[in-house]
């Protein structure tokens, strides 16, 4: 197992649609340089720093970089149409990544699990050829078991999850029913730390990110029950935004300094 940092531990310094954009938003590049300050090895670009949009002096330029510093590159995109997974089957290979973790919906695509199924097991030896895994992630629309029934239909070690410990909120299920029932497919970890609170009023929570081992989520029980598998645990944070962009990307850039430490006590490479 790694220790990696996901695009999403960055999301406010990178820029979330929506609100304020960072005057100098960071980018894939970015990302690398600031992981390997922070001596992790291991990046996880995802949809909010698409890479199939860098040009081909852009993605070499990344490469290169990843390279001079040491930091491996993890894939991941959103959509699970034939022709971008294997627009981004192919990133994958040239990023030397083990998988490619797909966030199944879209804005204009919710495909049903038969549709998911129908989709994706037509790609799958391309994937086994290629040696990547597909990890799809729980992202809250899908309960667990409905994964577990995609996943049982695709048939194929190179299927499997991209367990995410908070997503699975919002679709009324606790992070302890999720580790329980997807540990046997984990094939890439998000370690999301979380806090939930009653609000002032006292009608109603409030599910809130915290720096790693300062919320309600048992990172070492949760390592603990996913030995065995092989897999890669990427830090990913949910900062609420702040009064100005500047100091919510402070407020992330300290909960990142903050996690990677806590993580390196329970994560040994």
């Amino acid at each position: 197992m790694k220790l990696g940092i996901g695009s999403y531990a960055y999301a406010w310094s990178i820029g979330v649609a929506g609100y304020t954009q960072p005057s100098l938003p960071m980018t894939t590049i970015g990302l690398v340089r600031r992981a390997a300050e922070l001596g992790v090895h291991l990046v996880q670009i995802a949809d909010n720093l698409p890479l199939d949009k860098l040009d081909r002096l852009a993605f070499d330029a990344l490469l290169a970089e990843a390279k001079r510093l040491d930091v491996d590159i993890e894939v991941g995109t959103r959509g699970i149409q034939p022709d971008h997974l294997q627009k981004y089957l192919d990133i994958a290979q040239r990023c030397g990544s083990p998988i490619l973790r797909v966030v199944v919906d879209t804005a204009a695509h919710h495909p049903s699990a038969s549709e998911v199924i129908d989709l994706l097991k037509p790609m799958l030896p391309d994937f086994e050829a290629a040696g990547i895994t597909l990890a799809i992630e729980n992202h809250d629309r899908f309960k667990v078991q409905t994964l577990v029934e995609i996943l049982t239909a695709l048939d194929s070690p190179y299927a499997g999850i991209c367990l995410d410990t908070v997503n699975s909120f919002g679709a009324l299920e606790d992070p302890q029913r999720v580790i329980n029932t997807l540990a046997p497919y984990v094939s890439n970890l998000h370690i999301k730390d979380f806090q939930i609170r009653r609000l002032g009023h006292n009608m109603g929570f409030m599910i809130d990110g915290t720096p790693a081992g300062q919320g309600m989520l048992d990172i070492p029980t949760l390592l603990k029950q996913l030995q065995g598998r092989s897999f890669n645990a990427i830090l990913e944070l949910w900062p609420a935004p702040e009064a100005t962009i500047d100091a919510t990307a402070a407020k992330e850039e300290s909960w990142v300094v903050a996690s990677i430490p806590y993580l390196r006590q329970h994560i040994h490479e």
